[in-house]
């Protein structure tokens, strides 16, 4: 066992904008706000000219304007971003023993026990070189003993730079820091820590374990360790996901239209929730529908990146209509997502206003805290008594089992 871990944490700066000033070198030292174009919209990224008016990511597009009037605003392209994240993969695949993808611009690598061999800093550097020059993008990272702190050093890092923390200094980086700048601590919690009076990584460090713990529960111990430099996680091996899929076989065949269509809806959003969790966005949707005769059918649409209920189940429905007939009794029905990339809410920016973002948002944090079937929306109710599923009392629901295919 390796007890000298070298974790490095890789982020391209302002990934969006880099894309498109790559694209248009006129980008270049400008204000430029990427996301949705209208007033409802929100900023899914924003370059560093534009942050220094208080932009920032997931601001409402018509705040972001009247901060900066004179900044530039792109749609953006995910497929391009797509693209630029698939060749920083493909270079630090072939560099790396280990490394895990955890969103379309980040990434945590591996490299204990290469000391003896090249020297871990010295290879992140090279690494980070080869990036900038194969791509044009920049990229900035933080080298450290683990997963959080060298989250917490790449940030510090930025832009385009990089910080190596020494084993044993953990703890001093830290202190002086913002206990914002903790992965995992959001808006909310960080106000439950300002009530507190705590703002700064240090007070943490000094209060008791069991305190945070009486305080926060659960979420007080896991901030008390990372604030401390304790994060034992390991990186986890990336391997890209092609797609997820669901689907029912009725104990009995039916024709219930209103029933075929709330199950369907159920299991939408069930897997689009599931993307989601997973930072992941589908850009090919599948229906799948078997009658009592066997014979089976399937029919798949191209969509833009997304991972939105609104969005999907629209296109479901159509598909269903496409292929439903009347008059023979359905045995089985299927929904499938392929064509995975990883982004989640940052590119769906780009598309959703900011009404649905919101809502979205709320609804997976029920989710999250009582079950993936605690929330469902009116009109996939139905399937809840199909299912006979109780989301309080934990019982896996039988017909939203994803399969990889």
């Amino acid at each position: 066992m390796i007890t000298n871990r070298a974790i490095v944490h890789m982020d391209l700066d302002t990934f969006f904008v880099s894309c498109e000033r790559l694209l248009d070198s006129r980008l270049i030292g400008k204000p430029v706000l990427i996301g949705g174009t209208s007033d409802r919209g929100v900023v899914a990224s924003c370059s560093y000219e534009a942050r220094k008016f208080g932009i920032h990511s997931a601001m409402p597009m018509r705040m972001a304007k009247q901060l900066c009037p004179e900044a530039i605003i792109l749609r953006g392209n995910s497929g391009i971003y797509t693209n630029f994240s698939k060749t920083v993969t493909d270079v630090i695949k072939e560099s790396v023993p280990l490394y895990e993808k955890s969103s379309i611009d980040e990434f945590y690598i591996d490299l204990s026990g290469m000391d003896k061999f090249f020297g871990c800093h010295k290879m992140a550097s090279e690494l980070r070189q080869r990036i900038i020059k194969e791509t044009g993008l920049p990229i900035s990272f933080g080298l450290s003993i683990n997963k959080t702190v060298s989250k917490i050093a790449t940030g510090e890092a930025k832009p385009n730079n990089q910080i190596r923390i020494e084993k044993g200094s953990e703890k001093p980086f830290l202190a002086p820091l913002s206990v914002r700048k903790i992965p995992m601590v959001g808006e909310v919690t960080y106000k439950s820590l300002c009530d507190l009076g705590v703002k700064r990584i240090k007070t943490v460090q000094d209060m008791p374990m069991e305190l945070m713990h009486n305080v926060l529960g659960k979420n007080g111990l896991s901030i008390w360790k990372k604030a401390n430099g304790i994060d034992n996680s390991p990186v986890v091996q990336y391997h890209e996901r092609k797609s997820i899929s669901t689907e029912r076989t009725f104990d009995k065949d039916t024709t219930d239209v209103h029933k075929l269509k709330s199950i369907l809806i159920a299991m939408t959003e069930n897997l689009a929730y599931q993307l989601r969790r997973g930072n992941k966005l589908t850009a090919c949707v599948t229906f799948k529908i078997r009658y009592s005769d066997f014979q089976t059918y399937t029919q798949q649409k191209r969509i833009p990146y997304s991972s939105m209920d609104h969005n999907i189940i629209a296109v479901v429905l159509d598909l269903f209509g496409k292929l439903y007939n009347r008059r023979l009794l359905v045995r089985l029905i299927g929904v499938r997502f392929s064509h995975l990339v990883e982004g989640g809410h940052q590119i769906n920016f780009f598309e959703d206003d900011e009404k649905h973002l919101n809502l979205s948002q709320a609804i997976d944090k029920m989710r999250e805290r009582y079950g993936d079937r605690s929330v469902i929306s009116a009109a996939g109710i139905g399937a809840r008594s199909i299912s006979r599923w109780n989301p309080f009392t934990g019982e896996p629901p039988p017909l939203l089992a994803n399969r990889r295919r």
